[in-house]
């Protein structure tokens, strides 16, 4: 325990030190110290009146203060979040999972809130919708980036943007278009992952073709809707997702686990479809050898009920690859969860838009402390040492 404690205290110091210089002022980088801990503090609601008090201010002012009337740049301390987490989890067979989360809000005057679906809900309501990336590797997970989505009738609304302080080069954007922000500036940054894997809101074409020219493998949600077609196949495929899988025979059906939950093995019946071989050179000449495009198929034991991903990966690699890389998203989920109860991650009271990104970043800056400590207090294994599934050259000749 005294071990645990030495390296959470010194945990702090070094956070606290990487921040500094986000502040022109001792006093408010002492304030937003303050701030970090409130968020990892043992209160179950980290609102303004209770960081106020573990700090043993009379007031919420100064905390408050942090996050509307400072002058600082949050997208700074995303970065240093990002910095910070690869520093610690990096590994290039590493996964990025995209996803989002409401914030449940009263009223109409916080920054992008409106009546919208959310996950967190499991129903439409009057909420902000958050747009995040988390960083999942053997070493551990956390969030590296965040967007807050705003809806068109608040783009199409100057008098909205204005009252909640939004960048005016701010305009309307997609889920995805966020989220190939993100993609984006986790490649410019360097940042070691293999994989992308998401839900059926990012399964788009935009995406692909971004992580296609990247020479990135992904594993995206699609509808049941979406249309396949194989191209060199031995088994001809055509048609909506839905359809192809009730074509399946028994046999393309494999029962295998996503990855271990709180109950166990998260186990479902897949099916895999290779559907063209393609040359990786075409979309981008970096890149190298044969890529697989194919469909994943994943039925719940329980009921039959099917989910569909469109797949991007070197030939030759296997369905328990695919189905691994997918289980990674139980991740963020778990990040939600725990940043939601831990670190105060929808407690935000500002109803700012730089309110919501400096309270999120923050929040995401306290669990990825808390995801480094975790690492080095309980790391993990070495990596097997196992033959590793490469790209197949381009052949010389013609596939019949």
């Amino acid at each position: 325990m005294d071990a645990y404690l030495a390296l959470w205290a010194a945990s702090l110091r070094e956070i606290k030190k990487r921040i500094r210089p986000l502040f022109k002022q001792d006093r408010v980088a002492a304030n937003a110290g303050l701030f970090l801990e409130g968020l990892l503090g043992d209160e179950q609601r980290k609102t303004g009146w209770m960081r106020a008090e573990a700090a043993g201010d009379p007031g919420p002012w100064r905390q408050q203060a942090i996050l509307g009337r400072s002058d600082w740049d949050a997208d700074a301390l995303r970065d240093i979040v990002r910095d910070y987490a690869i520093e610690h989890l990096a590994d290039d067979d590493a996964v990025l999972v995209i996803d989002e989360t409401g914030f449940l809000k009263q009223g109409k005057a916080s920054c992008g809130v409106g009546r919208q679906y959310t996950g967190s809900a499991g129903k439409i309501t009057n909420c902000q919708i958050g747009v995040f990336a988390t960083y999942v590797s053997r070493h551990g997970h956390a969030f590296i980036d965040r967007a807050l989505y705003l809806p068109k009738e608040w783009t199409d609304d100057p008098d909205r943007l204005e009252a909640t302080y939004v960048p005016a080069d701010t305009g309307f954007a997609t889920k995805p278009k966020l989220a190939t922000r993100m993609i984006a500036r986790a490649i410019t940054a360097a940042m070691p992952f293999k994989w992308v894997a998401a839900d059926t809101v990012y399964g788009v074409a935009d995406i692909e073709q971004q992580l296609r020219q990247a020479g990135k493998g992904y594993v995206l949600g699609v509808n049941s809707a979406h249309v396949f077609r194989s191209c060199g196949k031995r088994r001809s495929v055509s048609g909506s997702a839905a359809e192809i899988a009730s074509t399946r025979r028994s046999s393309d059906w494999k029962r295998l686990s996503a990855g271990d939950g709180t109950k166990g093995p998260r186990l479902h019946d897949w099916c895999y479809l290779e559907l063209a071989d393609l040359d990786a050179g075409q979309f981008n000449k970096a890149n190298e050898g044969l890529w697989t495009s194919g469909l994943l198929i994943r039925r719940r034991i329980a009921d039959g009920d099917l989910a569909f991903f469109t797949t991007w990966c070197p030939a030759g690699t296997t369905i328990e690859t695919l189905v691994a890389v997918e289980g990674h998203r139980w991740a963020i989920e778990d990040s939600f969860e725990t940043a939601k109860n831990e670190f105060g991650l929808d407690h935000n009271e500002s109803r700012s838009w730089h309110g919501w990104h400096r309270h999120v970043s923050m929040a995401m800056l306290a669990f990825a402390m808390m995801a480094v400590i975790r690492h080095h207090a309980n790391p993990p294994l070495p990596k097997k040492t196992k033959r590793r599934t490469t790209a197949r050259t381009k052949p010389s000749s013609p596939r019949h």
